[in-house]
């Protein structure tokens, strides 16, 4: 019985660090676009969408999990050019409502495209991965996947932000109008930090695919954007350190309502309270988050 006990709480602690992995992924994106180059994105969850059915559909039909994860990424970025074009010229509270409207529709496209997608049926049987001869089809082997994947793409974002080019997206968050004149195509580079942004989270949304092998678009909600964007707020404004601090503590901090003896029904709306409650205080006391460079606004 011990060791059964034993065995159970190793599997949820596994299953936590992947939740913690994909989310590190997709809350260190999201800044790329909101803390260092000041676009408040709020479709980001459909980069993460994209990713998932792309690879989700590839893998059903018996593509290998390589392409299926670098097509998840490559579709995402693609989006997120097309995305670009329209709300060039958008700011602020504007550009919110545009990316959130782009969120509904990609959310409405899978619910929708029945044919494909298989609408609120969702897409079941999605295959582990194998990679080089070696299956993940076990928890754990998937963990060291994830970590790996997250590693790398927390180094190559760390890159990107320390980079000239990082640094002239920070420019252009602080005054657009003085990168201009400075010479700086700033429209080219907002293009780009949102393409490379979608990329990241067009991965993560392969991963997740893969892992739970059950998408259905209820996953994909603006909903769940909340924990996300309270990651990078909470983690701090231009601060990949923060974010990755802030996605451990919350993705954990909720997890003790389980153990209390609520209902599901219960703990869902819970979750998302502490999740509003925690973004509210960081925001009156702490406006810059843990680590923050820049305040929201």
């Amino acid at each position: 019985m011990a060791v059964k006990c034993e065995k159970m709480i190793e599997a949820y602690l596994i299953h936590l660090l992947i939740l913690i992995g994909i989310y590190s992924i997709l809350a260190i994106s999201l800044q790329l676009a909101v803390g260092f180059t000041g676009l408040l994105n709020l479709g980001h969850i459909a980069f993460y969408c994209i990713g998932a059915y792309t690879s989700a559909l590839l893998a059903l039909h018996n593509f290998p999990f390589w392409f299926c994860f670098l097509s998840a990424g490559i579709m995402a970025t693609l989006f997120g050019f097309l995305l670009s074009v329209p709300i060039n010229k958008l700011k602020g509270d504007y550009l919110a409502l545009a990316t959130m409207s782009f969120s509904f529709v990609i959310y409405a496209i899978v619910l929708n495209w029945r044919f494909l997608t298989r609408g609120p049926l969702g897409l079941p049987g999605i295959p582990r991965p194998t990679l080089f001869g070696i299956s993940f089809s076990n928890n754990f082997s998937f963990l060291i996947l994830t970590a790996i994947i997250a590693l790398i793409s927390y180094l190559i974002i760390k890159k990107i932000t320390e980079s000239p080019f990082g640094k002239a997206l920070e420019a252009t968050r602080d005054d657009e109008l003085a990168a201009k004149v400075l010479g700086k195509n700033t429209f080219k580079m907002k293009t780009c930090a949102l393409g490379i942004s979608a990329f990241f989270a067009g991965i993560a949304g392969s991963l997740y695919a893969h892992y739970i092998t059950f998408i259905d678009p209820s996953s994909f909600t603006l909903l769940q954007l909340i924990p996300v964007l309270a990651i990078v707020i909470i983690g701090g404004l231009a601060s990949l350190k923060g974010t990755v601090l802030a996605t451990i503590i919350l993705v954990l901090l909720p997890e003790p309502l389980r153990f209390i003896g609520f209902p599901s029904s219960v703990v869902g709306p819970a979750r998302q309270m502490i999740y509003a409650l925690i973004l509210l205080l960081i925001l009156i006391y702490k406006p810059k988050g843990f680590y923050g460079k820049v305040e929201l606004g």
